[in-house]
This record gives structure tokens, sequence and C-alpha cells, in this order.
């Protein structure tokens, strides 16, 4: 079985993930853009009990964007490493954080929202997937 491994920006924290991703996306909606500081999330989705933090735990900060989301950072640098999206039963470690694995998004989430509309070919959902509890509703590129 693959095993990723993930850091913030110092490597303070660390983290395993034990797997390969259930999915992985790239998501356009205000609350990503705001987090990421970037006009798009790139996600790489995993069931949680597949994450663990094997360093600096006394190092991350959390916030709740949401009831049930916990957008986690290390306190030192800054750097962010993983969304847990409670509600869901699944965390997002955030595809750039993980060393030696090849990110190759299937889908755009919250593409109504996007400031920076891609062409890439790949569906467009106008929020989330029904799966994810979602409209289903695509958009043209």
């Amino acid at each position: 079985m693959t095993t990723y491994t993930a850091s913030c920006m110092c490597g303070a924290v660390t983290l395993e993930i034990e797997g390969d991703p259930q999915a992985m996306l790239l998501c356009h909606c205000k609350a990503c853009r705001a987090w990421s500081a970037s006009p798009v999330n790139g996600a790489a989705i995993w069931p949680q009990d597949k994450m663990t933090i094997t360093g600096g735990e006394d190092q991350i900060q959390s916030y709740a964007s949401s009831e049930g989301h916990k957008r986690a950072w290390c306190q030192k640098c800054g750097g962010h490493v993983f969304h847990d999206v409670g509600p869901l039963g699944v965390v997002d470690v955030y595809a750039s954080v993980i060393k030696d694995m090849e990110f190759k998004p299937a889908i755009h989430i919250n593409y109504e929202s996007t400031i920076l509309p891609i062409k890439d070919g790949l569906p467009k959902f106008k929020d989330f997937p029904e799966d994810f509890g979602g409209s289903g509703e695509m958009l043209p590129e």
C-alpha cells in the first residue's frame, strides 16, 4: 500500500497518509480561495482515519470555517496542511504539500464561483456532485 508524506513549509508539522486518495479535485469556492490566497485550491481527499500527524502536533493551530470544518496550519511558519471535513468523514490534505504524489484532478467543484476559468476538459460542477451533497449540476467550460 502506498504511503504519502506531507509537511508544512518549515517541516515542523508532518503527516502520513495511507493509500491513494479517494478523490483529487480543484475547488473554486470563495472559502478555499480566501484560505489559500489563490484563485483555485488543489484538494486530495482521504477518509479521516488514513491521515496521521507524525510530527509537530503541538505546532498545529486550526480555524473552524464552519461547523465541523477544521482548517489546520503550522503556527511556526503559517503553512497550511489539511482541512478536516468532519460532516463528510474525510480530510483534504492540500495537494501542494504532499511529497511525491502526482496530482491528477478529476473534476472542478464550486465552478460557479470561479475567478480563473480553466479550460482543461475536466467536468465542472456548479457546486458539488450529488454524492457529496450537491446539486450535481454541470457548467460549461
